[in-house]
């Protein structure tokens, strides 16, 4: 189909507009996959809240300076984004959000051991940069893709920000792997910064500013005034708007269950018993499987059926099937070792040594050890009892299983200690293990977890090691706790990634033969972007109902591909069907409610998934709630009739043009 220019571009012009306009997503993606979900956690977590009592401590912090970020950004949007109307202000305001955001990045290489303080302010000042910027490049949208492009430009903005955001990722994990955890993630801050603001250059420079709304709310005194009543106005006459109306609550709840999703899969995986490696994988996976899944769904909505289409579609019902059958199967019929199963259970138990000089069952002492009972000795599978001591003392735990989490705490008087198994000390690549428990304030529930190797009756012996340097008094250490963990799962992830892209190429190969045929033109005529969304919202309930049921390395690795079908491609779509029904005229405002559903989906969600976890004790019924999202959300948006909003819209625009309001 030939390009025709928008509003009256040229054809060449308008692909450089469109793409400067998807460049953004390539840059702020960065924040995204490094700050947000994968280093600046940890490091905030390890390094700056360091000096806090405790990683749940730092941890609550962090949810804390997240959550205020959010509010912010809820509150702030629809104003912002009115005054962006209003006054010719979507680039201006852009570029001032998107320069908040990156100099807060970058300030974040100056923070150091217990700087909790300035990481969270910075962390906050970051995120709502990031957030207020979204808005604005959201809307641009309608201002630089015409209607009938709007759904592969957006998706194709989700796809270039999969590889942006991957693409830095990977080199910001080397980083840290070659240079140590705490120069690779500070230097990591500081690369996000730049890639951030030089990859935002071209749409600042190439999409033209849009039209202001009003020409009469142009001087700087009306501009607030004319903003705070144009969105009064807006909440008295919604019911002008109620099919956007009617989309903005379905959007509501089905992002509460795909942002869910997204954020409680690592901590799913880990509790099921996968290992670091597996997870961080899974979710690699999903970056960069994610791009051509994304373009993919772009261009399944609209126009006639053609083997074009035929193929797509066929190919994502192919995977909608096809994944969860062999996933399954797989986990069930091939090794254990090979697929991450659970292997044979057994019982942990942990027994003491000894008794302590009142007679109460406990480690075996040798030295002078104070002994400070927190508890009963456990339920066969840990202690809670605490000790203390001098260098050259030694407790002793025999236990059957094979890893063993040790929770200590470190403080100013603490020393270090060495673990050994068996005899033999434990080692940390290739050298001793010692366990470092200085720390300038006090700090507990560090954790530490060793690997006999192999599951069997093993004996555990832990021995104060040395103080801390000559001139220091520290000699204490102090064990809270010794838990023996769940059977380790082996697996194969060469095999497992090679049966996913058998069961790829199938799919390929099935969808290529039955694209010539017309089996799915039915299907394909009713296939408009709010049906394609429902596909998605499909495909995403049968996730849920398959992430209660897993319990293989193989099956949370098919899920993880699964999800990386839909993933980008619901969220495109979802916001190229807002902006079709959203006056043009009135983008940044409409923009700034589409934001503030987005922040609550971010915290509804995983607050109501934590307290079914808190109702009935474990992830897997929260997991299949999670379907609720999906069927409610699916429902209301089967409501929707797109082809009103549309209508209204552009009344809308054609009244801003001509200076009356639509009746």
């Amino acid at each position: 189909m030939a390009l025709a220019g928008h509003r009256g571009v040229g054809d060449a012009e308008y692909r450089r507009r469109i793409r400067a306009w998807t460049m953004y997503d390539w840059a702020n993606s960065a924040f995204a996959t490094t700050i947000l979900a994968a280093v600046l956690p940890i490091y905030y977590s390890r390094v700056a809240g360091e000096t806090l009592p405790s990683e749940s401590v730092a941890t609550a912090y962090w949810t804390i300076g997240l959550s205020v970020a959010l509010f912010v950004v809820a509150i702030l949007s629809p104003l912002l984004g009115t005054i962006s109307d209003l006054k010719r202000g979507k680039k201006p305001l852009l570029a001032v959000s998107i320069g908040a955001g990156v100099v807060a990045t970058g300030l974040l290489v100056l923070v150091g051991s217990g700087d909790w303080m300035l990481a969270s302010l910075l962390f906050v000042l970051g995120r709502i940069g990031f957030g207020a910027a979204n808005v604005f490049y959201d809307a641009l949208l309608p201002h630089v893709a015409r209607p009938e492009d709007q759904d592969r430009v957006s998706a194709l903005g989700y796809a270039v920000g999969y590889v942006g955001g991957g693409i830095l990722l990977a080199i910001n994990a080397a980083m840290i792997f070659l240079l140590g955890e705490v120069p690779g993630s500070r230097l990591s801050f500081l690369s996000v910064a730049l890639w951030w603001a030089v990859f935002s250059i071209p749409v600042l420079r190439r999409v033209p500013e849009p039209p202001a709304a009003a020409a009469e709310a142009r001087s700087e005194g009306a501009v607030i005034r004319a903003s705070v009543a144009r969105l009064r106005e807006t909440f008295g006459h919604l019911r002008r708007y109620r099919e956007l109306l009617r989309f903005l609550v379905a959007f509501l709840i089905y992002n509460d269950g795909i942002g869910t999703i997204i954020g409680v899969a690592a901590i799913y995986g880990a509790e099921l018993g996968f290992g670091t490696e597996e997870l961080i994988l899974a979710l690699l996976l999903v970056q960069f499987v994610g791009i051509p899944f994304t373009l993919v769904f772009g261009r399944i909505p609209g126009g006639d059926p053609n083997r074009r289409r035929r193929l797509f579609v066929g190919f994502v019902l192919i995977n909608l099937v096809a994944l969860p059958v062999v996933g399954a199967l797989g986990a069930r019929t091939l090794g254990a070792d090979v697929v991450g199963r659970r292997g044979a259970d057994f019982e942990a138990t942990a027994t003491a040594v000894g008794q302590d000089s009142h007679g109460i069952e406990t480690f075996d002492l040798e030295g002078d050890w104070a002994v400070a009972p927190e508890g009963a000795l456990g339920s066969g599978a840990r202690s809670d009892y605490a000790f203390t001591g001098r260098p050259g003392d030694r407790l002793a735990l025999r236990y059957n299983g094979q890893k063993v989490e040790i929770t200590y705490s470190r403080g100013p008087d603490h020393g270090s200690f060495i673990v050994e198994i068996d005899g033999e000390i434990v080692l940390d690549d290739d050298e001793p293990l010692v366990v470092d428990g200085f720390n300038e304030t006090e700090r507990f529930e560090e954790r530490e977890v060793v690997d006999a190797g192999t599951p069997g009756e093993h004996l555990l012996v832990i021995t104060n090691h040395v103080e801390r340097d000559a001139d220091s008094t520290g000699s204490i250490i102090g064990v809270a706790e010794i838990e023996v963990l769940e059977p380790v799962r082996e697996s194969n992830l060469g095999v497992i990634l090679g049966l996913l892209l058998i069961v790829e190429a199938a799919a390929l190969v099935l969808a290529l033969v039955t694209s010539g045929t017309r089996l799915l033109d039915p299907l394909l005529r009713r296939l408009d972007t709010k049906h394609t969304i429902m596909l998605a919202l499909a495909v995403y309930a049968v996730i849920a109902v398959w992430g209660f049921f897993l319990d293989a390395v193989i099956e949370f690795w098919f899920l993880a591909w699964m999800v990386a079908v839909v993933q980008g491609g619901s969220q495109a779509l979802s916001r190229s069907l807002y902006a079709s029904m959203s006056p043009t005229s009135m983008s940044g405002e409409f923009f700034g409610f589409f934001s503030i559903m987005a922040k609550f989906s971010a915290i509804l969600g995983p607050a109501i998934f934590a307290g079914a976890v808190a109702l009935f004790g474990n992830s897997r019924p929260a997991v299949l709630g999670v379907v609720v999202f999906f069927v409610v959300g699916g429902l209301l948006l089967a409501r929707v009739d797109v082809e009103e909003g549309r209508r209204v819209a552009l009344a809308e625009d054609e009244a801003a043009a001509g200076g009356s309001a639509p009746s």
